[in-house]
């Protein structure tokens, strides 16, 4: 029996697991299938605090996860198969392992869309990107594209315009899915250029491990052409990881946990943090802070019940 599991090791889950483990609950932390969350996929990171100089996504997810191994967590290697949270003690299985927890944090965060081409793959973190907020400003004066046509899409764009000296956007139909204040803001800006019912074939260059270029197919003509650029932001949106949970906790319209009064959830001694539930800011700093009170919340319902 744990008084504290948490499901998912990314910024969100190691700092729930640093506090629960500071507050002597001995949380066990389930790493899940990517380990180390959105972070590991991440080179520089230049936006979380104490870090002036920047640090490594990787290496800043082994620190917290570090940090956490010296208060006392434990970490479990692996995915979790099954869930049951009908009643406490909440039953979880991990392969053949089963378990039973008193609170249970969810952290597992949200994968991002991405277009499933070879190239995407190996040129993430260099050039390739699902996080304009992360990354724009490495691209100062360069030229980037953006795929997608929704909201996120246009967001990317328009925040790239700081940075960036030319920002395309390319999508697959010839009309955009986009709120319609975001199409007129995108739009209007003199940066932001439009490539019509057009594909991304491939991304140039792997061997050379960065960004050279794109190559385009028009779905209507048929015709390919080639784009060069110096960075390639996916902005297809998000799938928040909740499919094990197989709907036994409220989400939204888009699959996000909805919390309230903090990090609760619909039921009771079930808890969450990060990217799972926040589709709107989708950082570090605010993933680790929504890890904290996540942590906190388990700790204090444990103490009443005391």
């Amino acid at each position: 029996m744990r008084n504290v599991i948490i499901m998912g090791s990314g910024c969100a889950g190691l700092t729930a697991a640093v506090y629960a483990a500071r507050a002597n609950l001995n949380p066990l932390v389930i790493r899940g299938t990517e380990a180390g969350g959105q972070l590991t996929l991440t080179t520089a990171v230049e936006n979380y605090p104490g870090f002036p100089e920047g640090v490594q996504g990787p290496e800043l997810v082994e620190r917290m996860k570090a940090q956490a191994e010296v208060f006392g967590a434990d970490f479990l290697e692996g995915s979790i198969t099954c869930v049951d949270l009908s009643q406490r003690p909440f039953v979880l299985e991990v392969g053949n392992k089963r378990m039973e927890t008193r609170t249970l944090i969810i952290a597992s965060g949200a994968s991002a869309r991405l277009l499933g081409i070879a190239s995407e793959r190996a040129l993430l973190g260099k050039g390739v990107s699902t996080c304009a907020t992360c990354d724009g400003y490495f691209f100062r004066k360069k030229s980037v594209v953006v795929v997608g046509g929704g909201d996120t899409a246009m967001e990317d764009a328009l925040f790239l315009t700081r940075f960036a000296t030319e920002v395309s956007v390319i999508h697959r139909r010839d009309r955009l899915r986009a709120s319609k204040i975001m199409q007129e803001r995108a739009q209007k800006n003199a940066k932001i250029k439009f490539i019509w019912d057009t594909v991304v074939e491939d991304i140039l260059d792997p061997t050379k491990g960065l960004v050279e270029g794109v190559e385009l197919r028009n779905v209507k003509t048929k015709m390919a052409t080639r784009k060069a650029c110096d960075g390639v932001f996916v902005g297809i949106g998000h799938r928040p990881n909740t499919d094990v949970l197989n709907g036994q906790i409220k989400v939204d319209e888009n699959g996000y946990i909805i919390t309230h009064e903090g990090s609760r959830t619909s039921i009771p001694g079930v808890f969450a943090a990060g990217d799972v539930q926040d589709h709107v800011y989708r950082q570090a700093v605010t993933a680790a802070g929504s890890g904290c009170m996540a942590a906190i919340d388990a700790e204090r319902l444990l103490e009443a019940e005391e």
